[in-house]
């Protein structure tokens, strides 16, 4: 069962960057929610967040979550530079994010070229400590470089 879980980890390192578990710690963290609270904000049952994030499933397959948690990751930057009241707002307003096929995260001919470029910039262990100085404040900068780390030999 852990192999499976090892592997399940690993793709979701690959559709989203990192594992469920470090995107959802993060956004709880900064925005002061609870597991609860966070699959009530991204229209998941509690029990299938649980799932997600111990690597027992893989994937978000509805769209729309996914967009709802991107749109937590971003609201992650702003939330110092709001109000308790308007960090409130904007976390019930992430609810309402609709998402489509369209928008699920696919590597795009500009992220290989990125991807390809950041990997004969640095290596690994580089990309990955670049990665988690990045993480707090630029989590997108980030997932990109742990991808590239991940993708690099050596």
């Amino acid at each position: 069962m852990s192999g499976d879980i090892t592997a399940n980890l690993a793709q979701q390192r690959e559709l989203y960057g990192e594992p469920l578990r470090d995107l959802a710690d993060r956004v709880m963290g900064a925005l002061g929610l609870t597991q609860g609270r966070l699959a009530q904000t991204l229209g998941l049952s509690a029990p299938m967040l649980s799932q997600l994030l111990s690597g027992r499933r893989t994937k978000i397959g509805n769209p729309a979550v996914v967009q709802r948690l991107y749109a937590l990751l971003e609201l992650v930057d702003e939330a110092p530079g709001l109000t308790a009241q308007e960090l409130a707002a904007r976390i019930e307003a992430v609810h309402d994010v609709q998402g489509t096929y369209a928008t699920t995260r696919t590597t795009s001919d500009t992220e290989v070229a990125a991807l390809a470029g950041l990997r004969e910039a640095a290596d690994p262990a580089d990309l990955r400590g670049a990665a988690d100085l990045l993480a707090a404040h630029h989590p997108r900068l980030s997932s990109l470089l742990r991808k590239a780390a991940e993708g690099a030999r050596g």
